[in-house]
């Protein structure tokens, strides 16, 4: 989404109808066919980015199917693979100046941690430990795209199932 790309290179104050218009080659008029103001927009943004790249994952009925460690596995590739917290540091960024936006990201890492502390759970983790390896998975998970830009994809998917191990024994 145009939006999202502008949010991450330029924050949400350079979120504008004309300049979303002009990169997508519209006129204003179409804009305004999809979106009744900028409000709409931005919160059809963030419902856009709470959906993309957090419930596709969530809702992925294979994933269920799955032993709790597989799980784990595929979650981080899916995220990896599909840069699923792209633009996760703007978002953050954006809800720190804006109580919609941050209560959004509040409401998507409570959905994140949630889904993670069922399945550490599943691996029989209780109190503080289930809750260290979830936040653990999460925090890591949410930066390592941004974190380790150069790290070949190789050595991130073996590191990925040291991790796993390390975190589910």
């Amino acid at each position: 989404m145009c939006a999202l790309e502008v949010l991450s290179t330029g924050g949400v104050q350079n979120i504008r109808i004309e300049r979303l218009a002009r990169d997508l080659e519209i006129s204003k008029s179409g804009f305004y066919w999809h979106f009744k103001n900028r409000n709409d927009l931005l919160e059809q943004l963030l419902d856009y980015w709470a959906y993309e790249y957090t419930e596709v994952v969530i809702q992925f009925q294979d994933l269920q199917e799955v032993a709790p460690e597989t799980r784990l596995n595929q979650i981080a590739s899916m995220i990896r693979k599909h840069n699923l917290t792209k633009y996760d540091l703007a978002i953050r960024a954006w809800a720190m100046h804006d109580e919609t936006a941050a209560k959004i990201v509040s409401q998507v890492y409570q959905r994140r941690l949630g889904y993670l502390r069922k399945t550490f759970s599943e691996l029989g983790f209780k109190g503080d430990e289930l809750e260290m390896r979830t936040f653990l998975f999460v925090c890591y998970n949410s930066w390592e795209m941004s974190m380790y830009e150069g790290v070949s994809e190789r050595k991130l998917a073996r590191l990925q199932k040291l991790r796993t191990n390390l975190l589910t024994k």
